[in-house]
C-alpha cells in the first residue's frame, strides 16, 4: 500500500527530504517513455527522473550491458585498471571540446561540481568563486556555498567566498528591460566592476541554462563574453552541464557551445543522464588543472565498472541514433504547442526553453509575482492526466520543468502538451 509506504518514509528519512504530490507517488517500472505506479496507472514522463532517463525507460542496449558487467564483476575501485572506465573517459574527452582533457569520474553532479571547486581553488590558490544568482550545483557544503537560489541553500556557512553575478536570467532583474546587445553588456560590466572589489577568484562557475531555477538562461554568448573578462585575469571557467549535457538542448551537444565565441571552458562538469539511471557524475578539465593537486586520491564508487558500462551504451545509443537531432525536431515542435496552449493562460508568464528542457513559468495574471500554488495545482492536475512533469524556479518555485527522455516522439509530445494544456487551463 502506498499510504503504508508513506508512513514508513515519513518515519526513517529527513522531513527535508522533498516529495512530489499531496498523494506521493510510488514508480515501479518503466518502459520507453511511459512509467507505472503501485497502483497499476500509467504515465506520459516528461521529467525522466530530473532529466536522468535520458534515453528511455529499460532501455534494452543499457539493460544488457548492466547485466553482462554484472556477470563479469561490478565493482573494483580506481585502485586498479578499468578498462570501461579508460573507454568512456577517452570518448567524453574527445566529445567535451577540452584540449588535452582528463576525466574524473564521480557518483553524482554534486560530487562533479565539488572536485571542480577543489581542482579550481588548489589551482589557483584562491577560495573565493564567482556564481551565478538563481544557480544551483548540488547539496554538498561546497556546492551549496556556490548555489544562488535561496530555496535550496539551506546555510550561509561555507568555505567559499562566492560573489553572485548578474546574467542566468534574462527576464528578470535590473537589465531585463534592456535588449540582448545591451543586456550581454550590462552584465559584462558589473562583472568587471565585481572583480575590481574582490580577491582574484578561483573561478566562475555556471549553468549555461538553470536547471532548478526554472530552466532559465542568458542570451547566447553571454559566457563567452564573461570568458574573455576572466581570462586575461587568468580566473578558470567551468561549465556546470550536469542538466545541459549530452544534447538535451537540440541545438548543440553541450550547453557551453551557445556560448563559443572564445572557445570551451577550462572545465566542465557532467552527471544525471549519461548513466540512464545509473550513478555516473565527472569533470573533464585541461591536464594542467586536472593534475594539479599534489596529494594521493581515489574514488571508491566513481567510475565503477557497472555504471561504466551503462554509460557507454547509453552514449553510444544516444550517438547512433541522433538523440540530439530528435530534441531539435521534436523539442522544437512541443515549445511551439506549449506557447500556443499558454497563450490563452493568463497566469503563464513565459514559455522559454530550447530543445527538450522548457520551463513555464506562472505568476499571479497580470502581474510578475510568483505563483507557486499555481504551479503545483498545475503539477497534480497534469498527474491526474497521466502526465509526469518537474517544478523549480528562482521565485518560490514557480516553474514548471518539461524535461522528457531524448527518444521522445511526435505522438507523445502532441499527447503531453494536450494534457499540460488541460492542467493549465483547469487553474484559471
Amino acid at each position: 500500500m502506498t499510504d503504508d509506504l508513506l508512513s514508513r518514509h515519513r518515519a526513517v528519512l529527513p522531513d527535508w527530504l522533498a516529495l512530489y504530490y499531496d498523494r506521493p507517488l510510488e514508480i515501479t517500472h518503466g518502459e520507453g517513455r511511459h512509467v507505472w505506479d503501485a497502483q497499476g496507472n500509467r504515465y506520459l514522463d516528461f521529467f525522466g527522473g530530473i532529466l536522468t532517463t535520458m534515453t528511455a525507460h529499460a532501455l534494452p542496449e543499457v539493460t544488457k550491458a548492466v547485466t553482462e558487467q554484472a556477470g563479469r564483476i561490478i565493482h573494483s575501485s580506481t585502485l586498479y585498471l578499468n578498462r570501461p572506465m579508460v573507454d568512456l573517459a577517452e570518448r567524453i574527452a574527445k566529445l567535451s571540446g577540452i584540449p588535452d582533457a582528463r576525466v574524473f569520474f564521480t557518483t553524482s553532479g554534486t560530487e562533479a561540481n565539488d572536485t571542480a571547486l577543489l581542482l579550481a581553488t588548489a589551482h589557483r590558490r584562491s577560495n573565493t568563486v564567482l556564481a551565478m544568482r538563481n544557480s544551483y550545483h548540488g547539496r554538498s557544503f561546497s556546492a551549496v556555498g556556490v548555489t544562488g537560489n535561496r530555496g535550496w541553500s539551506p546555510t550561509s556557512l561555507s568555505p567559499l567566498q562566492t560573489l553572485y553575478v548578474h546574467g542566468g536570467v534574462r527576464t528578470r532583474g535590473p537589465f531585463a528591460n534592456l535588449d540582448d546587445y545591451d543586456f550581454v553588456a550590462a552584465c559584462v560590466d558589473d562583472l568587471k566592476d565585481l572583480l575590481g572589489h574582490s580577491r582574484p577568484p578561483a573561478a566562475l562557475i555556471a549553468e549555461p541554462i538553470q536547471g532548478v531555477g526554472g530552466f532559465t538562461s542568458p542570451p547566447d554568448g553571454l559566457y563567452a563574453a564573461f570568458r574573455e573578462v576572466l581570462h586575461e585575469r587568468g580566473v578558470l571557467w567551468i561549465s556546470d552541464e550536469v542538466q545541459t549535457g549530452w544534447g538535451r538542448t537540440g541545438e548543440h551537444f553541450w550547453g557551453w557551445q551557445a556560448h563559443a565565441r572564445s572557445g570551451p571552458p577550462d572545465m566542465l562538469t557532467f552527471a544525471k543522464g549519461i548513466g540512464n539511471g545509473m550513478s555516473i557524475g565527472g569533470v573533464v578539465a585541461r591536464a594542467e588543472i586536472m593534475n594539479c593537486l599534489d596529494s594521493h586520491s581515489i574514488s571508491t564508487f566513481g567510475g565503477t565498472q557497472i555504471t561504466m558500462a551503462a554509460g557507454l551504451a547509453n552514449l553510444t545509443y544516444l550517438l547512433e541514433h541522433d538523440l540530439q537531432g530528435n530534441a531539435r525536431r521534436v523539442g522544437g515542435l512541443l515549445i511551439e504547442r506549449l506557447r500556443a496552449a499558454a497563450a490563452h493562460v493568463p497566469a503563464v508568464r513565459e514559455v522559454r526553453g530550447r530543445g527538450l528542457m522548457i520551463g513555464i513559468e506562472l505568476t499571479r495574471p497580470g502581474t510578475d509575482e510568483a505563483d507557486p500554488a499555481a504551479a503545483s495545482a498545475v503539477l497534480e492536475a497534469a498527474r491526474e492526466g497521466g502526465l509526469l512533469i518537474g517544478k523549480g524556479g528562482g521565485h518560490d518555485t514557480s516553474a514548471l520543468r518539461i524535461a522528457p527522455p531524448l527518444s521522445l516522439n511526435v505522438a507523445e509530445a502532441e499527447e503531453g502538451a494536450a494534457i499540460l494544456e488541460d492542467a493549465l487551463r483547469s487553474i484559471q
